[in-house]
């Protein structure tokens, strides 16, 4: 065992803990190393389609938003591929998604600290040298490496969901996680559903939608949401993407913050509104042409799902929720583009009496992004949506978290991190509040 201790562990390498990695290159004071299990970084590959693009600008990169003058900001990355003119030229300031993947892979390239193909396997905290002992394998040799670091950070991403009624069935049906690779397959297929209400949704059933004509299959989109909701993007709205409303939203109590994400969803989980008309003008284009056998299906929640071995076949019985009716949908192929969720690592079983836990057995996740009983020591990436709102999986406001983390890790702003920055205030003021016996008396 190496007896170096760190001043910091990274715990997984995606753009979150890999942006924090740029910002604390600079900071020479400071010693640290990330860990990820993975072979190499490959940001949700399955859905690298050709034209999909961020939904945020390139300022939202991994760094500027800190600090517009890190040698690790997209301008300076596009400025040594020799296309910074045609980026210019381009006059769309959202990135494409493959481009991102690849600015994040030069990054990585200049960062020395990063160590792939490495397992956390447990974590526990040594009283007598006041540090935490991380154990690791290594993925491709199994073979065992302990590191110390007086502080974490958990930046180990989230997982692809599978709903209840499908689990029996996960190695049959395709995630939009694994679009790509199975694309070429779910093409032969008679018929294919696509599952789901979001982005992810929207992008595989657009590109499924371009060859439907020349193969010839059957192309059904089932959510349950009550439309096709697109993504709010209204420039106030986007306010909320705030230093303030994160103060807002964090001061409310526990139960208020839970509704509040569940109403939320379409400020974060939305479609982009050029897609949703890019997909019916594609629809409409086509059935000039030929007759597509296409189904946009609303309302329509699924309940059960079973795989019929003969037909090869999936039957799906559905639930339309507005008119409280049963139907049955069958189908070769489903794909399910049902979203992400957190998942509790199981390293952190050695440390639970060092985190702080809600009465629902999630991170109690102080202002400063730590969970740890000392508010000082563990923080977290993505992690937080029930404490700091819909902005947590935000790529736009993961710089300023990294701020409020590094200030965490070295004892000062060496990032400023902003404050108010909002036209709209959110909270009712001190100064401001009357009770209601008191409002009823001046009327």
């Amino acid at each position: 065992m190496d007896n170096k201790i760190y001043d910091y562990i990274g715990i997984g390498v995606g753009p979150f803990n890999l942006g924090l990695a740029c910002l604390l290159d600079p900071i020479k004071e400071l010693d640290g190393v990330f860990l990820d299990k993975k072979e190499n970084f490959n940001w949700h590959a399955g859905m690298l389609l050709q034209d999909t693009t961020l939904q945020i600008p390139f300022l939202a990169d991994l760094v500027t938003l800190a600090d517009p003058t890190s040698s690790f900001s997209f301008l300076n990355y596009i400025k040594e591929q020799g296309r910074i003119y045609s980026f210019y030229i381009k006059e769309n300031f959202l990135l494409l998604r493959n481009e991102y993947n690849l600015y994040c892979k030069w990054a990585i390239e200049k960062l020395k600290n990063i160590e792939f193909n490495t397992s956390v396997d447990q974590i526990f905290y040594s009283d007598e040298e006041q540090c935490y002992i991380v154990t690791t394998s290594c993925t491709q040799t199994n073979n065992t490496k302990i590191y110390k670091s007086k502080k974490l950070i958990f930046g180990t991403g989230t997982s692809p969901f599978i709903p209840a009624c499908c689990k029996d069935l996960k190695d049959k049906i395709i995630h939009s996680s694994q679009y790509l690779d199975q694309k070429e397959e779910l093409q032969t297929k008679k018929s294919i559903t696509v599952l789901g209400s979001g982005q992810s949704a929207a992008e595989i059933y657009n590109d499924l939608l371009q060859e439907i004509d020349s193969k010839g299959y059957q192309l059904n989109w089932i959510t349950r949401s009550a439309r096709f909701f697109p993504l709010e993007y209204t420039k106030l709205t986007l306010e909320m993407t705030s230093p303030d409303y994160v103060d807002y939203f964090f001061s409310l109590p526990s139960q208020k913050r839970d509704q509040m994400n569940k109403e939320q969803k379409n400020l974060y989980k939305g479609i982009n509104s050029d897609l949703i008309n890019t997909i019916y003008d594609t629809l409409y284009t086509k059935s000039l042409m030929t007759k597509i056998d296409v189904s946009l299906r609303t309302n329509s929640e699924l309940k059960k799902i079973v795989h019929n071995a003969v037909k090869n076949t999936f039957e799906l019985e559905v639930h339309q929720v507005e008119q409280d009716k049963y139907y049955k949908h069958s189908t070769e192929a489903v794909v399910l583009a049902t979203g992400y969720n957190y998942k509790m690592p199981d390293f952190v079983n050695g440390i639970t009496s060092r985190i702080k836990w809600d009465t629902k057995n999630r991170f109690d996740v102080n202002r400063n992004y730590s969970i740890d009983v000392n508010d000082s020591e563990i923080f977290v990436q993505n992690a937080e949506l029930h404490t700091h709102g819909f902005v947590t999986p935000d790529l736009g406001m993961a710089c300023y978290r990294n701020s409020f983390i590094i200030k965490g890790l070295t004892g000062k702003d060496y990032y400023p991190i902003e404050s108010r920055i909002a036209f709209q205030q959110f909270n009712v003021l001190a100064e401001e509040e009357i009770q209601i016996q008191e409002s009823a008396i001046a009327q």
